[in-house]
């Protein structure tokens, strides 16, 4: 099984309201595109942060700051505005090749979503709208090239 695809399972197994966005869903969505990480966008609540906390430490992923699920929650704002924290990192101490950002300036609650299916898992990326404006909005020539890729495909 793919980090993609555990990561998903344990997801959706713990009910965390996510969406796969990023590189990765660029290339779900057909684009050619290579990353390193996978990131992910949540529907902005305490619980849900905890949810994912929770499902991400169950498959070994641990957080490279020493923050947890209710400090991103409460200090959101500030760690945005006053340290320039845009994700909240997370990375597998036995397999460094896995790393996962949470996104969290970027509120996934009502998004629109598409979902792709792997090996029986239900994987949700934001749509390809919604992806290009996201992309578009960060302004990162790398973001850029994305989203041209992905204005290229509809």
């Amino acid at each position: 099984m793919t980090f993609l695809e555990r990561l998903c399972e344990s997801l959706n197994h713990a009910n965390v309201g996510y969406v796969i966005v990023g590189g990765y869903a660029v290339a779900l969505h057909g684009a050619i595109r290579g990353t390193l990480d996978i990131d992910i966008a949540l529907q902005w609540s305490k619980k849900n942060l905890k949810k994912a906390e929770s499902a991400l430490n169950r498959i070994g992923l641990e957080s490279r700051l020493p923050i947890t699920a209710e400090d991103v929650f409460n200090y959101r704002y500030e760690y945005i505005r006053n340290r320039n924290l845009m994700t909240w990192n997370f990375h597998n101490p036995a397999d460094l090749s896995e790393r996962l950002d949470v996104i969290i300036n970027f509120d996934a609650r009502g998004k629109k979503l598409a979902y792709k299916k792997i090996s029986g898992i239900s994987i949700p990326i934001l749509n390809i709208n919604d992806l290009i404006q996201m992309k578009k909005s960060s302004g990162r020539p790398q973001d850029i090239e994305d989203a041209k890729a992905l204005k290229n495909l509809k």
